[in-house]
């Protein structure tokens, strides 16, 4: 073996060899036991980021061991192709979508693949081909015929400068994600999946995966939000009604005004004669319109001079409010405000200054007059509410819908805060919706043959706006029903779904239709899925609908697309400025005994906040000059070894060049691997315990234990005399540190004269005797206090450990030489000594 380990070799040696060999091909017909590994998939936009080698290396570790443990492992790879972006470049660098992302596709996997990430490539799909998205038409149209997909009017988020609709999530302060522009609600005919119908399962489903973060979970049930609570009427001074929900009726003698959502159609009513009003209702629609946003944003009001009737006192009026708080979309678009209980109340009722009256006790206080500086949420007696006084919240509660109900005036109801998903979006580069519309027969189902539905190559960037809209022949097309001139739908599908179903055509991949029952329910569900914290709803719940609406037609009979879900922390890096206020990238900077200097003009530069790798902020680190300089092990190694997994990870120079030496720490070792002879009784202790605690913390993806445990054997076996145990240690941490370092394994292995690739060696095995202690440490007291330890053979003799206590120099220094008047002995773990 060479004394000092070359990794760019190694590299490209060990990388050669495991695709040639198909090594890592996952095989459907295998008799062992299956399991599915999955990172989330990435968007092709030119390179990866240090972010997409910590996710990656974690399933790539996970998935190695697995193969290693004696399983048939699929760990496959693919690209969630369409999206904006390609149209932005479409339209910045004056190249096809296609182009671009196909060319980023094979710069991304290249990278990868220098990585030596065991990735079954023979898998490999991109969701911008027609060999996918055609099978994704067939689905819609099974949902289509089965009622899952519907077309209506409605409001959405219109990004003036993209043209193209935007989802709530995309909406960052009034404004296209993307673009920056300030959004419009319209009103447009959008395409719909019934993710509603699913809801009740959706929310069920939840608690059943115990394999799933916490913080997942009750974000899952916050976003399908089912509430249960009271739907009643207000009676207004100008003769009509007004419908509010309220999952608090018991607070309804606190009320001091209500609200209507800007597009109620009171609002609306009054806007038209109104200037004010449709000003103040212009203003909400710039406003945000996620739930976050919501309650961030300052809660404004415009007084509409109409007034609400108590339903239990006559006497009582509540003024009605347009707020720019209140969903239409959610519950009636209608609500009371509680500003005592309910902090969003409580700021909109200190701006306009409304009463805040206290009805729910805290404690002792029950005063009405309510001076705290937030709103009580808590349990608690009802207090200054007449016939509520003195029950409990749940009891109130039901006495309030109770007495609505007799009264004829309100109903008890549940209400659900996840919305059918509106998947149209106006915009070329996405799945061609498979839709066409004829004058005489309307909606028409596009015909299986024509299937797939590919998007035209001689489109337009010029303008913006969607291609397809204005191509001149594309759209144009016979109703397959009567025969008539139609028109093809030119939105195209919401990329949501594409990544809805993904993994399913990983596991197979049948040319005739878009996956095989059989084969694809041996593999389903994933059983380990990792990627960011960033995806924990749209995406997760997405694809949690999917897979339900596909048993639901009898095409899988899998509830759940993910049994076991990782969600990683961030990849960090220091933030740089110019002094004129650009942003400067790490490769622009050199840090001196003079500070951080810009390179280029050796001007002071600024040191920011470490925040998120972004392009946007410039602190990104490029993989692959690292990986030139250190090889794809000391990489991976940092990566793994720097902080827990689901924490953030602060890239650092000092953190890699570490890891660099302790991969060249291990190939001095295996270069040192000599026959000996004899026993290390406590090596060989050591070397079992490692391997079963590695195999532990990979299982529960707590790779920084792991390493911990790595760098423990290697200080232990650098410092035993050689010996028989040594050299079996030495060849079994080879295979150790397989999965985390593949490519110093394999080149050590081979050194070894192995015939066989590491990547096929089964995992160390483990003797579980010598798991177990055989000595313990035994606290010696004297009238309970502490007073010295034995290290004894476990379980000795009770009469043993006495007089080994009896006779501790420390103890007959305390006695001073007098005998105890009793001894206590606790076998195996204490002796106390009265005196």
């Amino acid at each position: 073996m060479a004394s000092r380990f070359n990794p760019l070799k190694a590299d490209a040696t060990w990388q050669k060899a495991w695709e040639e060999r198909r090594t890592f091909a996952a095989r459907d017909d295998s008799p062992k036991p299956k399991s599915y590994v999955l990172e989330m998939f990435p968007y092709p936009s030119g390179r990866i980021h240090m972010g997409h080698v910590r996710n990656y290396t974690m399933g790539d570790v996970l998935a190695r061991f697995r193969r290693m443990r004696g399983m048939e492992v699929l760990h496959p790879m693919g690209w969630d192709a369409f999206g904006m972006p390609a149209e932005n470049a479409a339209m910045e660098k004056k190249v096809h979508p296609g182009t671009w992302t196909r060319a980023n596709i094979a710069t991304m996997k290249a990278q990868l693949k220098r990585l030596g990430f065991a990735l079954d490539w023979t898998r490999e799909i991109a969701t911008c081909e027609p060999e996918y998205y055609g099978h994704e038409q067939a689905l819609f149209l099974d949902f289509f015929e089965s009622g899952l997909v519907y077309r209506k009017e409605s409001a959405v988020n219109w990004d003036p400068v993209d043209m193209t609709v935007l989802a709530n999530e995309q909406v960052i302060d009034g404004r296209g994600w993307r673009s920056g522009a300030l959004i419009e609600r319209r009103k447009l005919s959008q395409w719909f999946l019934k993710i509603t119908q699913f809801a009740d399962e959706l929310l069920e489903g939840v608690q059943a995966l115990e394999h799933w973060p916490d913080k997942v979970k009750l974000m899952q049930e916050n976003w399908i939000g089912k509430s249960e609570g009271l739907q009643f009427r207000f009676k207004l001074s100008d003769g009509g009604e007004v419908e509010v929900f309220t999952t608090r009726p018991d607070t309804i003698f606190g009320s001091s005004f209500v609200a209507i959502a800007a597009d109620h159609p009171i609002a609306q009513k009054l806007a038209a004669g109104n200037p004010e009003a449709a000003a103040f209702i212009e203003l909400c629609k710039q406003g945000g319109t996620t739930a976050a946003e919501l309650e961030t944003q300052e809660k404004l009001g415009f007084d509409t001079g109409i007034r609400a009737t108590h339903p239990f006192d006559p006497a009582w009026e509540l003024p009605v409010y347009i707020a720019n708080f209140v969903l239409m979309d959610y519950g009636t678009g209608a609500v009371f405000g509680v500003p005592a209980h309910d902090q969003r109340d409580f700021e909109f009722a200190t701006k306009y200054k409304l009463p805040i009256r206290r009805v729910v006790s805290e404690g002792d206080k029950t005063d009405p007059e309510f001076h705290d500086n937030e709103a009580y949420t808590g349990p608690g007696t009802l207090v200054n509410s007449h016939f509520l006084d003195g029950m409990d919240v749940t009891d109130a509660k039901r006495a309030v819908i109770r007495r609505a109900e007799e009264g004829g005036w309100g109903t008890g109801t549940t209400v659900w805060r996840l919305r059918d998903w509106g998947v149209s979006r106006q915009r070329y580069w996405g799945t061609p919706i498979p839709i066409i519309h004829c004058e005489s027969c309307g909606v028409v189902a596009a015909p299986r043959g024509s299937l797939p539905i590919k998007l035209p190559e001689d489109v337009s960037f010029d303008i913006p706006g969607n291609p397809l809209d204005r191509h001149p022949t594309w759209k144009n097309v016979d109703c397959p029903k009567c025969g008539a001139p139609a028109r093809r739908e030119t939105d195209t599908l919401d990329t949501f779904v594409d990544s809805s179903w993904y993994f399913i055509r990983f596991a197979s991949q049948p040319d005739d239709k878009p996956f095989d029952k059989a084969v694809a329910e041996q593999w389903l569900p994933v059983g380990q899925y990792i990627g960011g914290v960033e995806h924990a709803i749209l995406h997760l719940l997405y694809a949690r609908f999917w897979t339900r609406a596909l048993s639901h037609l009898g095409k899988l009979d899998v509830a759940e697309p993910f049994s076991g879900l990782f969600t990683q922390g961030m990849v960090t890096h220091e933030t740089y400025k110019s002094l004129d206020g650009r942003w400067l990238s790490p490769e622009e900077i050199r840090k001196d005994s003079a500070g951080v200097l810009e390179i280029t003009s050796g001007e002071p530069a600024e040191v920011g906040r470490i925040e998120k790798m972004s392009k946007s902020k410039k602190n990104t680190v490029d993989p692959e000059p690292i990986v030139d300089q250190y090889g794809a092990d000391a990489v991976r190694w940092f990566m793994l070894s720097d902080s827990p997994p689901e924490r953030d990870l602060e890239w650092s120079e000092n953190g890699i060049e570490g890891a660099w030496r302790f991969v060249q720490r291990l190939w001095r070792l295996f270069d040192g691997l000599e026959d000996a002879s004899g026993e290390d009784k406590d090596l060989d202790r050591k070397l079992h315990r490692t391997i079963a605690g590695v195999a532990e913390d990979i299982e529960a993806l707590t790779f920084n234990k792991a390493v911990a445990k790595l760098y423990e054997l290697v200080n232990a076996i650098e410092r035993a005399d050689p010996s028989a145990s040594r050299t079996n240690a030495i060849r079994s941490l080879a295979r150790v540190v397989a999965p985390m370092v593949p490519h110093l394994a394999e080149e050590a292995w081979a050194a070894m004269g192995n015939a066989e690739m590491i990547a096929d060696a089964p995992w160390p095995e483990v003797d579980p005797a010598l798991l177990v202690d055989d000595e313990v440490t035994i606290a010696v007291q004297v009238n309970g206090k502490l007073r010295d330890t034995l290290v004894m053979p476990k379980g000795a003799p009770r009469d043993i450990v006495e007089a080994a206590a009896l006779a501790s120099d420390k103890i007959v220094r305390v006695l001073e030489g007098k005998p105890p008047r009793k001894v206590i002995v606790v076998p195996d773990r204490l002796v106390n000594l009265v005196a």
